[in-house]
């Protein structure tokens, strides 16, 4: 079978590259302003089909969101045969195909594409793909079915539905019928999975309080609509923030993001919440999870990332080690760099932890060398996963006592609440419920495990972001050179002081981040840090931004 030049040809013209604009498939793929997408979405369709060929018909996934990001935003990321993100060296491929200027270049670089990574045309293609509400992703999917028309791709489109519906369905179609099933390849089928297992794991707990889940008016809002007939009076969810057809609303002063940045109640939640009563927000696309509460002063506080893989992290210890699989089954928790201090303290006095650079594969690829991998980003995005080995060991081990048996069969049930794919709002919801069931927690309680560093993350612009290269999962600078002795000279004077800056991968700016005993401290810290970032690279000491003063 040879390539359809003519067919290609025919159908990339109709989706011409914007001139001067480049374009870079990051951890998130490909993002920014909707309007410029549309050839983008139409190359990606191509290289999913040829992904699916390159791996002899594996079905590949093609997600269409831009996640946290304001609604006028839009993007599209490929989710690779197990669920997992795209290979590495085939992020390159992806960034080469979306700069080819014109339809000829285009072609050109596809060829070289097929012969380099020697994709056999006569293997059969398939793609499964989503979107989330955006107004923008109708025509972005139009485009994206025109790249797999070229290329003579099987399509099943998934409709508007969650990121973690998109990875999960992507290894259940890939898996169906083979030792490793992972669940029936239909969003109901997730639902019901999901739910099942949460039942069977708050079973003859006591009732569960009311949770408030602010959906972002975003996709997360239809998935909650799925869950609570299915959740049933298992536990009562309360939706806010559901207005997924009001044109502005998607992530806006409500959602994860919001939450995690601005470290306070979305407004939109002020009459919902009571003193007390926990809730929690999802992104745009339903990957993040924040938790918060009001104390019994009224103030908010938030229960983020670190907060989650602590709580989760701690009861899947006790669980091993009441089933009688201590000595079979160690337990490791990843991190990267802006984990909070206290809680990196916390866990490692209780299992391993590691430290990775920022980006959601590097936590995911570390948290597979564990036999159970517990990854949480401070922002709220992570999971647990449980290695095949594990997943053998528990279906095969014999209990000695009542109480290991009750253990083994809640280490079965996680495994099966869990979606291991990627981060998962909802999932990761009804995780924490299920912990905070079985430990009888508040969220006063939960909280109170350890107690937060205060922090600051500070952005400065910078001409060339390129001359900042770090080391230590991103925790220290080996360039400019002198200026990490500096920055260590400063933390020096700062009581449980603690420093880094690492570039963006996106944008011209570098970000510091400080965390001292007091909050004062830690922005005081931040802010000299800053200041020696800006006048490492050459700004005018007289011109520096008031805040570094």
């Amino acid at each position: 079978m040879l390539l359809n030049v003519n067919e290609l040809r025919r159908l990339s013209d109709l989706h011409p590259k914007p001139r001067g604009i480049q374009f870079q498939y990051g951890t998130a793929g490909f993002r920014t302003v909707a309007s410029i997408l549309d050839s983008t979405l139409f190359r990606v369709g191509v290289l999913a089909a040829l992904r699916s060929k390159r791996l002899d018909g594996k079905t590949i996934g093609v997600m269409v969101t831009a996640s946290h990001n304001p609604e006028a935003d839009n993007g599209v990321k490929l989710v690779d045969p197990r669920g997992e993100m795209l290979e590495n060296a085939w992020e390159s491929h992806a960034t080469t195909l979306a700069n080819a200027p014109n339809t000829s270049a285009f072609i050109e670089a596809v060829e070289n594409l097929i012969k380099v990574t020697k994709i056999d045309l006569n293997k059969p293609s398939r793609v499964v793909y989503a979107r989330d509400t955006r107004p923008s992703g109708a025509s972005l999917v139009r485009a994206l079915g025109d790249g797999l028309q070229a290329i003579g791709a099987e399509p099943r489109d998934a409709g508007i539905t969650t990121t973690p519906v998109l990875h999960y369905l992507v290894r259940a179609v890939n898996t169906k019928g083979t030792k490793d099933e992972y669940g029936p390849d239909s969003e109901e089928g997730y639902v019901t999975k999901l739910t099942t297992a949460f039942k069977k794991l708050v079973a003859g707990k006591p009732a569960i309080p009311p949770l408030v889940v602010d959906c972002a008016n975003g996709v997360g809002a239809l998935a909650l609509q799925k869950f609570i007939p299915a959740l049933g009076t298992s536990l009562t969810l309360l939706p806010v923030n559901d207005a997924i057809s009001t044109p502005g609303a998607l992530n806006n002063t409500c959602g994860a993001d919001y939450v995690k940045t601005q470290q306070r109640l979305p407004p939109s939640l002020e009459s919902h919440l009571r003193p007390g009563q926990r809730a929690c927000s999802f992104d745009g696309d339903a990957d993040r999870l924040m938790y918060f509460y009001l104390d019994e002063r009224g103030r908010f506080r938030m229960l983020d990332g670190d907060k989650i893989a602590s709580l989760v992290a701690a009861f899947i210890v006790e669980l091993v080690k009441s089933a009688g699989l201590e000595d079979k089954i160690k337990v490791g928790v990843v991190q990267t760099a802006y984990a909070n201090g206290a809680s990196t303290k916390y866990l490692s006095e209780r299992l391993p932890v590691k430290c990775v650079p920022t980006g959601v594969k590097h936590l995911h690829h570390a948290a597979e060398h564990y036999d159970v991998g517990v990854y949480f980003e401070a922002n709220g995005h992570g999971t647990v996963l449980f290695c095949p080995e594990t997943q053998q060991a528990l279906r095969e081990h014999q209990p000695a006592i009542p109480a290991q048996l009750t253990a083994l069969t809640h280490l079965l049930n996680l495994n099966d609440l869990i979606n291991q794919t990627v981060g998962d709002a909802t999932s990761d919801m009804l995780l924490v419920e299920v912990v905070l069931a079985h430990k009888s927690y508040s969220g006063v309680e939960w909280d109170s495990l350890y107690v937060d560093l205060p922090n600051r993350l500070v952005k400065v612009k910078v001409a060339n972001r390129n001359v900042f290269k770090t080391e230590d999962a991103e925790r220290r600078l080996t360039s400019p050179p002198m200026l990490q002795a500096k920055i260590d000279d400063l933390v020096r004077k700062y009581e449980d002081g603690r420093s880094f800056v690492r570039p963006s991968g996106t944008e011209d700016v570098v970000r510091v981040y400080a965390e001292a005993r007091a909050k004062s401290q830690a922005d005081d810290l931040a802010l000299r840090v800053a200041g020696l970032v800006y006048d490492e690279v050459g700004g005018d000491p007289t011109l520096r931004p008031r805040e570094f003063l």
